[in-house]
């Protein structure tokens, strides 16, 4: 992992990476909760208002049940660049400045290009997932599309399925990763210094190279309650999301100097 961390160091004018243990992430919960309790309102806002986009994503692919992982899981992929706002809120709160909703969003105006290029970048990376995993669905799924509860039963269940389970998580996996390190502290770092896509993707990656095993205990975190979520029909999601995006913030000035 070093030797990644210092082939981007060559390459980027890079900040320093701390190094933390494991169990930092509760951490950055702890501090994640604190923020969102002192500016409950503009959180909230935030956090509702994704939770009805993903109401809505839902919705449309409930009827397309080979659509409704990749759904869940392009959320997922979004979900750092929807957060945008919450690192705001987060970062004028540490400075001592105003934290309102308004506030939020002037702070998001001023960023609204790099910003804007990194969302083609996730954009362009939510279709090649929604691509992938239709032809890993295609290749190894022959039966009919049943509807939504069958077909779940049916996948993980009948024990018919096991190879597109395993390729599915497989492939899944490998963008996972690749989008985690690019990310995690990609978009926080953006709004927090005046900084360009590519080296706050490069700062990211060397983050994840530096503490690997806090970094996988923080994706699993990440994962974990977005599927509660989830499994709530996002009504969880409202208070969720603005948790991890503040908890996000806390993450990179922890991890970058």
């Amino acid at each position: 992992m070093d030797r990644h961390a210092d082939f981007l160091s060559q390459h980027f004018d890079l900040p320093r990476i701390r190094e933390v243990p494991p169990q930092r992430p509760l951490d950055w919960l702890q501090r994640g909760w604190s923020d969102m309790r002192e500016n409950l309102s503009a959180s909230l806002a935030y956090g509702l208002f994704f939770a009805l986009v993903g109401y809505l994503l839902l919705m449309f692919a409930a009827p397309r049940p080979y659509l409704f992982s990749t759904a869940i899981s392009g959320f997922l992929l979004i979900g750092p660049l929807a957060a945008a706002g919450l690192y705001e809120i987060s970062r004028r709160h540490e400075a001592g400045e105003r934290t309102s909703l308004r506030a939020s969003l002037a702070g998001l105006r001023q960023r609204a290009d790099v910003l804007f290029h990194f969302g083609i970048l996730l954009a362009l990376m939510l279709i090649v997932w929604e691509r992938v995993s239709a032809v890993v669905f295609a290749l190894f799924y022959a039966d009919n599309v049943p509807d939504l509860s069958n077909f779940f039963q049916s996948i993980f269940f009948s024990g018919d399925y096991t190879l597109l389970v395993l390729a599915y998580i497989a492939v899944g996996g490998i963008l996972a990763t690749v989008v985690f390190s690019a990310t995690v502290i990609a978009i926080p770092m953006m709004m927090g210094r005046d900084t360009d896509m590519m080296t706050a993707m490069a700062t990211s990656i060397r983050a994840v190279a530096t503490n690997p095993l806090p970094m996988l205990v923080w994706a699993v975190l990440i994962v974990v309650l977005m599927l509660l979520g989830f499994a709530t029909l996002m009504v969880g999601m409202a208070i969720l999301l603005p948790l991890l995006g503040h908890a996000s913030w806390h993450a990179y000035r922890d991890l970058v100097d």
